[in-house]
């Protein structure tokens, strides 16, 4: 059995073969092994806010030594293809493309993959699409806010047999690793509870209150940014702001729940709860939003025969940011807190009490899970797990291997989202249907 020092060395193994893309090879190595010419063409489906704070930063740092580049953009808002433009050439000195849609882009066979950086109820549809253009994608989180939409993603996409990585870039975080190795190899003992919050004081989060005058029908394909949503008339608030605004986003759930719940998923191996009961409100930010700014779900994990299991609280709430970021982990011998990346004997089952009962003590060993900062060649830059996602993604395209955050992640994930917002906007607890693979509340299918 590893003993604490053989298990952290591990660990740091491990996360420095995600840095270089998982190959065990250091860049200098890996950029021998290329062909010279051999360069991946890849769009990008949306000039969004998220894309330049992140995504595309985040792959330029890898760009060079991987033999990626972005020649292309979609985009079906005028403003946006012509900041994108401006953008790359003053950014990173690149010439881009620009196209009104997805088809005129997969219509020019300019990319061989594409980074999807859409709304979020569009991120399914959008994936749909690449896969059926043979394409490889990294499509952000949240995979799909329908099941309807959800499937139809993760049919179209095994179909095709591309290369998928999910935003969900947890996965590739060297802390995150180490805690997934950690609990699977029995050291932290059954999972008893998790408590998970993302909490913020940010009366502007989601809202583009400066850019919405800007935006006029004319200038975008309405229509086409509805994708399979019900009509409804032109709203820049909804086509800018549409976290807001179900259903083009669940918000919380979507947003960040489901980055959250995706480490239960992936430590634990279950696909999705077995139910979830959640209440929320807009309680404070009075702006014509429809999506909640605070939410508490209860969620229940474990087989299906009851003979196991665990309960996840998650809160969030937009108007007081105290507890900030949370994810903690308990067992009957200790917490494992993935804030400050530690594993202590905190709440464990002390001797005295122990004793009593004629047990024995229960108090699980204190270290520090390692960090993101351990040594690599590439530049990290202000998003290091992204940084390092993005990588994983441009390797994966390159050997075919499966990624950190496969297409079975994002599925898995949107279940328990969809779930969550089922269950906060019907007031009725949610369960999953394993043979129709849908959401059912108080017996019926949950669509809207």
């Amino acid at each position: 059995m590893q003993n604490r020092r053989e298990f952290l060395k591990s660990s740091l193994l491990a996360a420095g073969g995600i840095m270089i893309g998982g190959t065990g090879l250091s860049t200098s190595a890996y950029a021998k092994v290329k062909k010279a010419n051999d360069i991946i063409k890849v769009g990008l489906i949306g000039f969004s806010d998220r894309a330049r704070s992140s995504l595309i930063p985040c792959f330029m740092a890898n760009a060079k030594d991987m033999g990626f580049e972005i020649v292309a953009v979609s985009d079906i808002w005028s403003l946006r293809r012509e900041e994108a433009v401006k953008y790359f050439k003053e950014t990173w000195g690149i010439d881009v493309k620009t196209f009104r849609n997805n088809e005129e882009l997969y219509d020019s066979k300019m990319c061989d993959a594409v980074i999807i950086s859409t709304a979020d109820f569009q991120h399914a549809t959008h994936l749909t699409e690449a896969a059926k253009a043979g394409k490889d994608a990294y499509c952000e989180k949240p995979f799909a806010e329908t099941m309807d939409d959800a499937k139809m993603a993760l049919k179209a996409v095994k179909k095709a047999g591309i290369v998928v990585q999910i935003g969900s870039q947890r996965r590739s975080a060297p802390n995150y690793m180490a805690a997934e190795e950690y609990i699977k190899s029995g050291k932290f003992g059954p999972i008893t509870m998790v408590e998970m919050s993302w909490n913020v004081n940010q009366p502007g989060r989601w809202r583009r209150p400066n850019l919405v005058p800007k935006c006029f029908e004319k200038d975008l394909d309405w229509k086409r940014f509805l994708c399979n949503r019900p009509y409804e008339d032109f709203d820049p608030r909804k086509y800018l702001e549409y976290r807001l605004f179900w259903p083009y986003s669940s918000g919380i759930p979507g947003q960040w729940m489901s980055h959250q719940i995706d480490t239960v998923h992936w430590f634990t191996g279950y696909n999705h709860p077995r139910s979830v009961a959640a209440n929320g409100g807009i309680y404070c930010w009075k702006d014509g939003r429809r999506n909640q700014d605070t939410l508490t779900a209860v969620f229940d994990y474990g087989s299906e025969d009851m003979s196991d299991g665990f309960q996840v609280v998650y809160s969030s709430r937009f108007h007081n940011s105290a507890g900030g970021v949370k994810e903690l982990y308990f067992s009957n011998g200790g917490t494992l807190n993935l804030d400050t990346n530690e594993v202590t004997s905190e709440g464990g089952l002390q001797e005295n009490y122990a004793k009593a009962m004629g047990m024995e003590a229960n108090l699980l060993e204190t270290f520090t899970l390692p960090s993101v900062n351990v040594g690599t060649e590439a530049n990290l830059g202000k998003d290091p797990m992204t940084t390092l996602h993005m990588r994983n993604w441009m390797e994966c395209v390159r050997t075919r291997r499966e990624t950190h955050a496969p297409i079975e992640a994002g599925y898995n994930h949107s279940i328990a989202t969809i779930m969550c917002n089922a269950a906060v906007r019907t007031g009725e607890k949610a369960t999953f249907d394993e043979k129709s693979q849908n959401v059912i509340v108080a017996g019926k299918v949950f669509k809207y």
